[in-house]
């Protein structure tokens, strides 16, 4: 057989076993890492997925939270993963973070992954603690400065939406404030609710609870608008911050080389789950916008994340631990 017929056979071999695979698809249980603890944003949205993933595929959707070193650990588990599309990866703002706050990470950020779509996003919403003499955005900048740097905000650790959202603030206020970092959103929650720090930038829909009850007094949500779950909170940019919008975001990705057949078959069960009644009507309450990006569409947008808070890191002198 000439060589020309043999390396045509090949091609077709290899094309048609794409093919396949992404039709055949999934064949075993999907795997989804979240680089978090349990009851974060990533872990809810995944479990929404678990519990209707099954119904479509006739395969069952599995969790395997794998939190630690700012989400490093989870993701490299799934970097180094077969490109099948049965292991995949939650990640949220740290993952665009993470490439400028470590010298070295144990894989490629972007080039390893595979986009798939933005799940959904939510705006942070800026808190304190009740004790705070601050009702207002205004305030809380006019008592940071007059307290020079004796303010103390929590963090889910460094380099988190929360971490980069005060630092954010601090730069565009003029102010300065002591970082404790936690060990996860529940442990950061808990402190500012305690009194044990002053002021929090976290996810909407993990004050609610503690807005609602009083336990957490909101300052600004960080969106570009009000948010309809809790239009009572003035935006930051309308407080007098202009420019100072912090929306934390939530994406599925999958290990670089997955067949793009398989990409846009996740992409599109994803959205049609997210787009449910009963499942978007979990999503509003918890303050979350579902979302729809195509995997072109998150490359790109996550690509803007990355120069925009990767600046903010090299000049804010950040450095992860």
């Amino acid at each position: 057989m000439k060589k020309s017929v043999v390396l045509a056979f090949a091609v077709l071999c290899a094309f048609v076993s794409v093919v396949a695979t992404a039709a055949d698809f999934p064949t075993r249980p999907v795997r989804i890492v979240v680089p978090s603890t349990p009851g974060g944003a990533l872990d809810i949205l995944s479990r929404l997925l678990a519990q209707k993933m099954p119904e479509r595929w006739g395969q069952p959707l599995v969790i395997d939270n794998r939190s630690g070193a700012g989400g490093i650990i989870g993701s490299e588990i799934v970097a180094k993963s077969d490109p099948d599309g049965h292991t995949l990866l939650v990640v949220a703002l740290g993952y665009a973070a993470n490439p400028f706050l470590y010298e070295k990470l144990p894989y490629r950020t972007p080039q390893d992954f595979a986009p798939i779509t933005v799940l959904a996003s939510q705006p942070n919403v800026l808190v304190v603690h009740p004790s705070v003499a601050a009702t207002s955005l205004r305030e809380l900048i006019a008592l940071a400065k007059a307290k020079g740097g004796g303010l103390a905000y929590g963090t889910s650790g460094i380099g988190t939406s929360g971490h980069l959202a005060m630092e954010l603030f601090k730069r565009m206020a003029g102010v300065d404030m002591i970082q404790v970092p936690y060990k996860g959103a529940g442990a950061s929650n808990a402190a500012v609710v305690a009194g044990q720090v002053q002021v929090l930038s976290t996810a909407l829909g993990a004050a609610l609870p503690f807005l609602k009850g009083g336990r957490l007094r909101a300052i600004a949500v960080l969106g570009a608008k009000r948010t309809p779950v809790a239009p009572e909170i003035p935006t930051a940019v309308e407080s007098g911050l202009k420019d100072y919008i912090v929306d934390g975001w939530f994406a599925a990705l999958a290990p670089a080389k997955t067949p793009p057949r398989i990409v846009e078959q996740l992409q599109k069960e994803f959205t049609a789950v997210y787009r449910q009644p009963d499942v978007a009507e979990r999503l509003f309450a918890g303050g979350f916008d579902a979302g729809s990006m195509t995997p072109q569409e998150t490359a790109a947008f996550i690509d803007a994340e990355m120069k925009k808070w990767g600046r903010l890191i090299r000049d804010a002198g950040i450095k992860g631990e």
